[in-house]
């Protein structure tokens, strides 16, 4: 007998697969902050190498690519963030990382896009980041790509330009923590399971976004997303 609910079951989120018609369901979207140099610089930070901060999107906040994505409301001040993001295709609780590899499905493209107004906020109040990171299409994602296919993605370009005009740019190998650090880290806060996307942390030259723009950006070995920015 067939489960029944008191409201009608929400669509699966998911983000496409490169070369195949079949798609990644979303289950999860963690993210880790400050995890470029110079990025943390620009944040008032130092880069000091402490372990990752983590946060979370909630998984209906993908975006394909191609999708104009709105405004959203209670900012002035929506920023980009352009990460590698690792799909992950494997169960696991407190992997070593040395065998963290095992767990990635594949990679694609990512922007972190952020209330930048309401981090500040929440920093300056020592308040959770929710509100400024966790908002209706906050995750364009490009298809992913299967590490079968790729491989590992350890270094390569990573950009992203507004209305053509280069804003980030830097190399995956300047990524303060690697992508099995990342998620041995993460595994020992939670299991991570089949279905998980984890945003890596963006380089320096992050910056505001307004209606009319077009972004694209990408990642030399994995993709290119772009999208626009509707008028709330």
């Amino acid at each position: 007998m067939s489960q029944e609910y008191v409201i009608q079951t929400p669509p699966v989120p998911s983000v496409a697969v490169a070369g195949s018609e079949a798609r990644f369901p979303v289950r999860r979207i963690f993210c880790v902050g400050r995890n470029y140099s110079e990025h943390v610089r620009e944040m008032g930070g130092d880069p000091a190498r402490e372990p990752p901060i983590f946060f979370t999107k909630p998984a209906d906040a993908v975006v394909a690519s191609g999708t104009a994505v709105p405004y959203p409301p209670r900012t002035g001040n929506l920023h980009h963030e352009i990460e590698l993001v690792v799909a992950i295709g494997r169960p696991g609780a407190g992997i070593p990382a040395a065998d963290a590899l095992a767990h990635v499905y594949g990679y694609a493209v990512g922007n972190d896009l952020t209330r930048r107004d309401l981090q500040a906020q929440a920093k300056k109040a020592g308040a959770p980041w929710d509100m400024a990171k966790g908002f209706d299409a906050a995750a364009p994602v490009s298809a992913i790509r299967p590490a079968g296919e790729t491989g590992h993605v350890s270094e390569g370009r990573i950009w992203l330009a507004v209305n053509g005009e280069l804003r980030q740019e830097s190399d995956l190998r300047e990524m303060i923590w690697s992508v099995q650090e990342i998620v041995a880290e993460l595994s020992t806060y939670c299991r991570l399971l089949p279905g998980d996307l984890v945003f890596t942390g963006t380089p320096s030259g992050i910056g505001p976004l307004v209606a009319g723009d077009v972004v694209s950006g990408g990642i030399e070995g994995v993709g290119t997303l772009e999208h626009g920015i509707l008028a709330a």
